[in-house]
Formats: C-alpha cells, structure tokens, sequence
C-alpha cells in the first residue's frame, strides 16, 4: 500500500474542513449535528486519520466540539460567546472601513455592486441557500479588499462562528434588510464618506445581533399553555 504524501494529505485536510465549514455557513449543517467519523471517511473517500485532522482543526476554530467518548459535534455557542463574537465584528467591521475608505478602487465598488445585484437574485427568487452565502460573503469581500490578509483570516473566523449563532439564536433580520444595508455601506465607500460608512457598518453588525434571540423572555406556564388549557 503507497503511503500518501504530505501535500495530499494537506490537501485532502484542507478540502474536508472547507466542505464542512461551508455547510455551517450556508446553514445545512446544525448546531449539535453529530460527525461521525466513519460517515465522512466514507463520504470523501477518505481514511479515519484524515477525518480526524479535519476535525482537529475545526475544533481549533471552535466550529465543532470533540467530546470523549462521544465523537464530534458541530458546536452549540453560548450567549456570552455569541455577544463576544457580534462585539468582535462590530469592531472589526469599523476598522475595515476605515482601511477601504482610503483604498478601495473603482474596480472594487463595481465587484460589489456585481455581488449586491447578486444578493437581490437569490432573495427576489427566495434561492434561501444561495442568500445565505451571498450575505455572508459580503463581508468576505470587504475583507479581502483591505489587502490585509491576517483580517481576512479573523473575519472568516467570525463569519463561520456567526453563523452558527444564528442558526443557534434564530435570527429574524429579513435577508431583503440585511442586503439593503450592504448597499447603503457600498455607497457610502463609493461617497468616501468615512464617518457614514463606519456608522453603518457597526449598526449593521448591531441590528443583525438584536435581531438574534439571545435573551428569550421566561416563558408564562400559563401562557404557553393556553391553546390546550
């Protein structure tokens, strides 16, 4: 038997922790969804040891968790992790428009513009999967055209942990305003409106965590019972 080398292995790895890591985001994969090894060594053809690097490293990431004798999960956060992940972002999303203020080019604002007519698409033909990731991929781009490539890591990071908390939380912010708001940012950059843009880009990041249930009320004995009382 020939013994796989680094590279494909790394490869192999690589391809496993994205496929699973887009299935997170693009919310086909649940919070508490148990990984089983041998399922996945059999879905990509893969051995046990494979899988288990991938998973190793999404752990890392904290998109899934290995409990003891109990196997792999994606993972549940918790309300303080979910306000620490949205407080983060928040934070980030400011300081990405400050950077793209002073860079971003015109080449740039028409690929957004492309993505935002995208978005529009998937929501007029309630495509929910294809939304899904186009919304989230908004804030990829933003990223990736800061030039900075150690936030572009942070904020796939984030990204995938957000998503899971919305899955987690069941968010009621409508895709239709949430892509109103990438367009109102894109103009915003478009105006090299610094102040304006960085106002709605943390607002946005706010609305979308108030819109999560992160603190549901105590629910009325009573109250919930009352259809069959």
């Amino acid at each position: 038997m020939s013994r796989a080398t680094p590279g494909i292995t790394q490869t192999t790895t690589q391809r496993i922790v994205d496929s699973i890591t887009a299935a997170i985001v693009e919310r086909r994969l649940m919070p508490g969804t148990k990984l089983a090894e041998q399922r996945l060594a059999d879905i990509f053809s893969v051995s046990r040891t494979v899988v288990r690097q991938a998973l190793n490293q999404l752990s890392r990431d904290r998109l899934i968790t290995l409990e003891p004798a109990r196997g792999a999960f994606v993972a549940t956060p918790s309300v303080e992790e979910a306000h620490q992940v949205f407080e983060l972002r928040q934070l980030l999303e400011g300081a990405m428009m400050r950077l793209l203020v002073e860079r971003i080019t015109t080449v740039q604002i028409a690929e957004l513009r492309a993505h935002l007519k995208a978005e529009q698409e998937a929501i007029a033909l309630n495509h929910v999967a294809e939304r899904t990731r186009l919304l989230a991929h908004f804030h990829s781009l933003l990223a990736r055209m800061t030039g900075n490539q150690v936030l572009e890591e942070l904020q796939a990071d984030l990204l995938s942990r957000s998503s899971l908390i919305s899955l987690m939380y069941q968010s009621s912010q409508s895709a239709a305003e949430s892509s109103a708001e990438h367009k109102a940012i894109v103009d915003a950059l478009e105006r090299r409106q610094l102040k304006v843009a960085v106002e709605l880009a943390e607002s946005h990041i706010e609305q979308v965590e108030r819109n999560l249930r992160l603190d549901p009320r105590a629910p009325d004995l009573a109250e919930a019972l009352k259809e069959h009382v």
